[in-house]
């Protein structure tokens, strides 16, 4: 899905996968990694699946510079120690509700198929928390590419991919960055009660954010990727980029697939999010691309998950 957190009251950087977050550090064999400078709660960043799910189905992807804390610049390049704020999506007109709720009821657990969160298949979206919750990846690591912060951790399967399909992009003279891989559950609990308190209710968190055990990220499958020189990191103007494209293009070659293509968000429950890359598999992604399917729900005939 595309992964911003926030410090204290300051927006956090997420990308939310929506998508990109904090930067952690590799840490012990359970995959927990110490949060970085700025970065809200003692694990790594969680953030995964942020977005708005967009009003028609032909909408096109929501410019986080409408967003609270948006920059006036989207096109502009990660800062020194940072990324550009907000890296997050358009809010949307959400419902209010009266008072806050930072613990919403939860979705009752997905079982079955595509479940189990230490499986490449595994699908999680609104409809499909993790089980448990609190998920964390038994091993994780750095994979050994140019990356935009420290929050890099994949899993190792992931980490080789995200290898070869870098030095396939260097290859063809495409310069790609990681932005943003692995989140944990304490810091996707801080980020989204972060939103809460922004918005006053949890009905407005969820247009932005995704609540704590329903983000990809936390599955250490799922990478934000953004271009070498930076440019539109984590932004709408990312898709027009070549690092956009050339991804877009030739992921299914190593096993990844767009988690939040254009115009799915009635399915996925998010908006666009080029800079998105999910890991499932070439078995998966090059029966999806072949297929011409677009998302992971209709590859598995799963039912959209367009809210909680």
């Amino acid at each position: 899905m595309r992964v911003t957190t926030f410090a204290a009251s300051a927006l956090l950087v997420v990308a939310l996968s929506a998508c990109s977050g904090p930067a952690p550090t590799a840490a012990g064999p359970t995959g927990t990694a110490a949060s970085s400078a700025g970065i809200p709660g003692p694990a790594p960043t969680a953030a995964g699946l942020t977005g708005t799910a967009a009003a028609s189905a032909g909408a096109p992807e929501a410019t986080p510079e409408s967003g609270p804390g948006a920059t006036s610049d989207p096109a502009a390049g990660p800062t020194p120690g940072g990324l550009p704020a907000p890296l997050q999506r358009e809010p949307a007109s959400a419902p209010s509700t009266s008072g806050a709720a930072a613990s919403p009821e939860a979705t009752p657990p997905a079982t079955g198929a595509h479940a189990d969160p230490r499986a490449v298949d595994v699908v999680v979206n609104k409809r499909r928390p993790l089980v448990p919750l609190d998920f964390a990846p038994a091993e994780l690591r750095r994979p050994g590419v140019a990356t935009a912060t420290d929050n890099a951790l994949l899993r190792p399967d992931v980490s080789t991919a995200v290898e070869e399909m870098f030095a396939a992009a260097a290859a063809d003279g495409v310069g790609l960055t990681l932005v943003s891989g692995y989140r944990s559950y304490a810091n996707q609990e801080s980020t989204y009660a972060s939103w809460v308190a922004q918005y006053g209710d949890a009905a407005g968190a969820d247009t932005v954010s995704a609540r704590p055990g329903y983000s990809e990220h936390q599955t250490g499958l799922a990478f934000d990727v953004g271009q070498a020189d930076g440019a539109c990191t984590l932004v709408l103007c990312f898709r027009d980029t070549p690092a956009a494209q050339w991804a877009a293009a030739r992921a299914a070659d190593y096993g990844f697939i767009l988690r939040y293509p254009l115009g799915y968000h009635e399915i996925t429950g998010f908006s666009a999010e080029s800079w998105h890359f999910r890991y499932v598999g070439k078995d998966v992604s090059l029966a999806m691309k072949a297929a011409g399917t677009q998302t992971l729900e209709e590859h598995f005939g799963l039912s959209a998950a367009p809210s909680y």
